[in-house]
């Protein structure tokens, strides 16, 4: 795909009516979120307001580090919400693949329902796509039928022909999700790499494929939330409109949409 076509669908998809309200969207976004926080001042009492905050919006995961996986764990027990975890050398990826593996083995025994690990970027840009489909393989099969969500890092990937092809690799090799961004990079998520994943997608449910997303990455307010949720309903449907396929990766959003799905 080329940047100009890829502009341009946005722009098209964008300019579509939509039969629902900005509340009923910012009310069903909250529902998708992935209620975040990935600092390196996070502590026990962060992480317990931000559980407790999770239950009071009923959002869809918390999602940390994996040295507070047990904790969120027991915290949102019996809540329905997801405890989700960065782990296999997160932000970066630099790391051996059985040092990635022992820190998703650990997370997983610690409790984490869900695990969304970065693609090895380096290895992708320089074409050992082998090395980055295996990894992703390895932690699947790590993983079971818990949920991974690759993140593709995809303001690190320079064109959409390179978003297309590590979209690829993921679904291919075991993606539950694919995921844009890690919100630690220069450029985060975007609307463009959004939509050229959202189309791979596509391509892969006609197949009999099913895959959910996740943008992440520089969301931090309505204005800039709402695309993504008209983009996901406008390409792959109603369908998709749901925790099972559809998350949001926030920290700041949330307070936001709750402000706004209670306005009126």
């Amino acid at each position: 795909m080329e940047m100009q076509f890829v502009k341009s669908q946005v722009d098209r998809i964008l300019s579509l009516p939509v039969s629902f309200s900005e509340q009923e969207m910012c009310s069903k976004m909250l529902s998708l979120v992935d209620l975040t926080s990935l600092d390196g001042t996070d502590t026990q009492q962060k992480i317990n307001d931000l559980c407790q905050k999770a239950i009071l919006y009923k959002t869809a995961a918390v999602c940390v580090y994996p040295y507070y996986a047990r904790q969120v764990k027991e915290s949102l027990a019996g809540s329905g919400i997801q405890t989700a975890c960065v782990a296999g050398g997160f932000p970066a990826s630099q790391l051996p693949l059985d040092v990635k593996l022992n820190e998703v083995g650990r997370a997983l025994a610690d409790g984490a329902d869900e695990i969304d690990m970065v693609i090895s970027q380096g290895a992708f840009l320089e074409g050992d796509y082998k090395r980055v489909g295996d990894e992703i393989r390895a932690i699947k099969d790590l993983c079971g039928k818990k949920h991974l969500k690759v993140i593709l890092e995809t303001g690190n990937l320079q064109n959409p022909g390179n978003i297309e092809k590590a979209s690829c690799i993921a679904i291919d090799n075991g993606a539950d999700f694919i995921k844009t961004s890690t919100g630690k990079t220069a450029v985060s998520a975007t609307l463009e790499a959004f939509y050229v994943m959202l189309e791979v997608i596509k391509r892969y449910a006609a197949q009999g494929t099913i895959v959910g997303i996740k943008p992440a990455g520089g969301i931090s307010t309505v204005a800039a939330a709402i695309p993504y949720y008209k983009m996901v309903y406008a390409v792959l449907g109603e369908k998709w409109m749901n925790p099972c396929l559809f998350r949001i990766g926030a920290s700041r959003l949330a307070d936001a949409l709750k402000e706004a799905s209670a306005a009126g």
